[in-house]
């Protein structure tokens, strides 16, 4: 006990406030409304991206007047029949959604293996590499990341020396379609093991060691055992992984040169270099339509996998 007052510290005073103020809203052993207010900064979230979201609608239905740069004060659809009218909207469209399909069937084929040696290796050194290797990259931005490929695969890159060396022509690697694809695989990688990791760890190896005491081999528990089991691990990986390459901006800015954009690419430019933001809304609302019809015609089809509320629960 201090024997006077000015010994105790202010700090403490303070945090006797707060939580005389916390005894006020939240009872002792808890009430009805803990729960809400727990919510509370995830509903501000939310409810602050719903805000933009209707200032983005807004400007979607207004077209820009070209003599005065100025938008129209009434409400019309001539950004979306444009949208839709226009052929390079649907290019970029398919483009996106083409490419964010291929990237998450390579990024999940890829990332399996690694979060399956991960999870079930017994040497701790190599467990420890491989997390070492897997979370580097979150520390390297992806424009980095990016531009590092340019030395890598540029005509004057790292590829194209070694290829010299055995005579061979150099190789147009860079801005094409390919290219985006690899970057965005080689982003997405991680994200996809992340996600693949916990489903991984929760199935019992002792399940593996039946099914080989029962006559099956390797291969056939790992696809008729592991992989099923691992099912809603590859839903939710493959719904992130889909959903960040189908918005992405970075690679197809950098890796593709201009000549390979994504719809983000083409909001951009509509946003920031021609000024049309009524046009660039319309071209991101339809993003978020026909991000959400995607995700949801997985959902139907495949299940939520481990986004789904209460997948554990029997």
């Amino acid at each position: 006990m201090r024997r006077y007052k000015t010994s105790y510290p202010i700090s403490w005073r303070f945090m006797d406030v707060l939580e005389a103020a916390f005894a006020l809203v939240l009872p002792r052993g808890g009430g009805r409304l803990t729960p809400y207010l727990l919510l509370t900064p995830a509903v501000l979230l939310v409810g602050t991206l719903a805000v933009g979201l209707l200032y983005i609608g807004d400007s979607s239905l207004r077209v820009l007047d070209r003599s005065t740069f100025l938008f129209s004060d009434y409400w019309t659809l001539e950004n979306y029949q444009r949208a839709f009218s226009e052929s390079f909207t649907a290019t970029i469209i398919w483009r996106s959604l083409v490419g964010a399909v291929i990237v998450t069937a390579v990024t999940l084929l890829l990332a399996f293996p690694y979060a399956y040696v991960m999870v079930r290796t017994s040497s701790a050194l190599l467990r420890k590499f491989l997390l070492v290797a897997l979370f580097l990259p979150f520390f390297i931005g992806q424009v980095v990341r990016a531009y590092g490929w340019l030395i890598i695969l540029g005509n004057q890159g790292i590829v194209n020396d070694a290829l010299a060396l055995v005579g061979v022509e150099p190789l147009r690697l860079l801005f094409n379609y390919p290219a985006v694809l690899f970057g965005l695989v080689q982003y997405m990688l991680p994200f996809g093991v992340l996600m693949l990791a916990p489903a991984l760890t929760a199935i019992p190896e002792d399940i593996e060691a039946a099914a080989t005491s029962l006559g099956a081999n390797w291969v056939r528990a790992l696809f008729h055992v592991v992989l099923p089991m691992a099912r809603p691990g590859l839903i939710g990986a493959g719904v992130v992984v889909l959903t960040l390459s189908l918005t992405d901006f970075a690679m197809p800015a950098i890796l593709g040169g201009g000549s390979q954009d994504f719809v983000a690419n083409a909001i951009y430019d509509q946003f920031f270099r021609t000024s049309d933001q009524g046009f660039g809304a319309s071209l991101t609302l339809i993003l978020i339509a026909v991000g959400s019809m995607t995700v949801g015609l997985i959902f139907a089809v495949f299940g939520a996998g481990t986004l789904a509320l209460g997948a554990n629960r029997k």
